[in-house]
């Protein structure tokens, strides 16, 4: 009769965990649903300073409840180039806080109201088709399954603490380097170290849960769990850019930290026993407020030391070559980005397009300005790398345009549509440049291969294009996206009328004599790609005017050490 019992107590709690962590992750998904990209905005733009950045990562956790989810925009927008390392520390520092607010939920025994609460929710989804009506709903209702899920595991851990097996297994607890570990393997398996410190307060608030697990044993798989739970913005980091990874490191480093000091602490000073004053008679309250203690304690504790934690990462986590080994690589964009649970937002995703396209159009701009010199001065040197950047070119290109249209699929207002509409004829008009400066590096091949020479006015004039192009392109990237068009018409223009005056001076060198018959069409032939690169840079401004989400500035390096930070605020980031 015991054993049918206790096999009953484990399909109970099989159950009673599983309705759980279906719970949290509904009620998280309906919250984040509810907050919409608002709080995305919030996390990349209101993290000026440490303070600030941790009281936003705190209650944007505290809405969504999902640490996780509020590390993964972190490492999203670290990757993208809208948020620095310090930030992106500070707000998973609150993040940490922010994911209390569920254990603290738990602690309160609603018991008979649960249901009700869980009804009340389903019936509120049935009855409403308005989309945020029934993400509030289903918020609602997920909040009291979780009670629910509380009551079937609390009463299920009644027959299994009497066991002597179980006894035993927590019993060895009582290390705390196996309570951290069964932590970190426990989060693992279920992916939210809420859902963990909810376990923990189930077997405390069942019939002997007391005895069958103590605060001091409890206290280091609440270590764990927080540990553990980095896991998913590690693995979010995995294929970004090095910043990425290291975002996604630093969310591992601070708990990792942070239990390295409470545990050595622990043998210093009562912890358990200041903890468990706060709330003497109820054990579930204790554990809560023991993940409380350890997250706030440790934010406090180590946010004076951020530079110092920041400066750890970079020497675990190095520079590669990338770009300076000629490697071809994004620097911005990660297939996490157009995955079915994308949690970093469509407008981030298209401020990282803008990024590796602004990359993509200094590339070319480059190209087209050794190009044209080239017909000046030649060298296999300078072949061999335009040659190079071309191909770069390409890459991104493909890389781009595949990214945008995977993301068109996704579910995104009309702006955010338009400035994917207008991200790929960009990309599309920065292509056809650079194949415009392989065929005046050909020219230049040409001209070198028949022994031909341009007369000196010609070289001029070339020399006038080299000029010209930069300057263009320095409206291209350092204009706003309101005004970029407006004065890329007028460089059009000019570059137009030096495209016609070039021409007639051409025809009279010709009449002259002064240039060569074989030259002149050289020189006729690169005036038209000339031309025509003013027209795709047109192009260019013209389709970034369409959405002002766009900015056809290259982005800086924003992992540079901590600017300003007398005034407590780390380096803008700019895109």
């Amino acid at each position: 009769m015991q054993e049918v019992d206790v096999w009953a107590a484990l399909v109970e709690l099989c159950a009673g965990m599983a309705l759980f962590l279906y719970s949290v992750k509904i009620t998280s998904g309906s919250l984040q649903t509810i907050a919409g990209d608002k709080l995305k905005n919030v996390l990349a733009k209101l993290t000026g300073n440490r303070i600030m950045g941790v009281a936003v990562g705190a209650g944007i956790t505290a809405l969504i409840q999902s640490s996780t989810a509020t590390s993964v925009m972190a490492v999203g927008f670290v990757n993208a180039g809208l948020m620095n390392l310090y930030q992106a520390l500070w707000v998973i520092m609150g993040a940490n806080i922010g994911t209390n607010i569920t254990a603290q939920l738990i602690a309160f025994d609603v018991g008979a109201f649960a249901p009700i609460v869980a009804l009340l929710g389903t019936f509120f989804c049935l009855l409403t088709k308005d989309k945020k009506l029934r993400s509030i709903g289903e918020a609602v209702a997920g909040l009291g399954f979780i009670f629910v899920a509380m009551s079937l595991m609390k009463e299920s851990m009644a027959p299994l603490s009497e066991m002597d097996i179980v006894k035993e297994i927590f019993s060895s607890i009582n290390n705390p380097f196996i309570g951290i570990i069964v932590g970190i393997i426990f989060v693992i398996i279920i992916q939210s170290s809420a859902a963990g410190v909810g376990v923990l307060q189930a077997m405390a608030m069942s019939a002997s849960g007391a005895q069958l697990i103590t605060l001091e044993q409890a206290m280091f798989i609440i270590f764990g769990l927080n540990i553990g739970t980095c896991v998913t913005a590690v693995f979010a980091s995995i294929g970004g850019s090095r910043n990425a990874t290291r975002a996604g490191m630093l969310h591992m480093l601070f708990n990792v930290i942070g239990t390295v000091i409470f545990t050595l602490a622990s043998y210093l000073l009562p912890i358990a026993d200041w903890v468990r004053a706060l709330s003497p008679n109820d054990v579930a309250r204790q554990f809560a407020n023991m993940h409380l203690v350890f997250n706030l304690a440790s934010t406090i504790i180590l946010l004076p030391f951020g530079t110092l934690i920041v400066k750890l990462v970079k020497i675990i986590v190095p520079d590669k070559s990338g770009d300076e080994a000629g490697v071809q690589c994004l620097k911005y964009l990660n297939p996490n980005m157009i995955s079915n649970n994308n949690q970093v937002g469509t407008e981030v995703l298209i401020r990282a397009l803008c990024n590796e396209t602004s990359r993509m159009l200094e590339m070319a701009g480059k190209n087209v300005q050794m190009s044209i010199e080239a017909v000046l001065e030649n060298s296999e040197k300078t072949q061999e790398t335009i040659n190079e950047t071309e191909e770069y070119v390409d890459y991104l290109n493909k890389e781009i345009s595949y990214y945008i249209s995977h993301a068109m699929v996704f579910d995104m207002s009309e702006k955010d549509a338009v400035a994917m509409s207008a991200l790929f004829k960009i990309t599309g008009n920065i292509e056809r440049m650079g194949d415009h400066a392989t065929n005046i590096s050909g020219y230049a091949n040409l001209l070198e291969s028949k022994g031909l020479r341009l007369s000196d006015k010609a070289r001029a004039e070339v020399s006038q294009m080299v000029k010209t192009t930069k300057e263009a392109y320095d409206v291209l990237l350092g204009s706003k996206p309101g005004s970029v068009h407006i004065k890329m018409a007028k460089m059009e223009q000019k570059i137009d009328d030096m495209t016609d005056d070039y021409r007639e001076h051409q025809l009279e060198r010709l009449k002259s004599g002064v240039c060569s018959g074989d030259a002149c069409v050289i020189y006729s032939e690169m005036l038209t790609d000339f031309e025509r690169l003013g027209d795709h840079m047109l192009n260019i401004a013209e389709a970034a005017a369409e959405s002002n989400l766009i900015s056809l500035k290259v982005p800086e390096e924003i992992d540079a050490e901590e600017k300003g930070k007398a005034k407590g605020k780390p380096a803008a980031a700019k895109a």
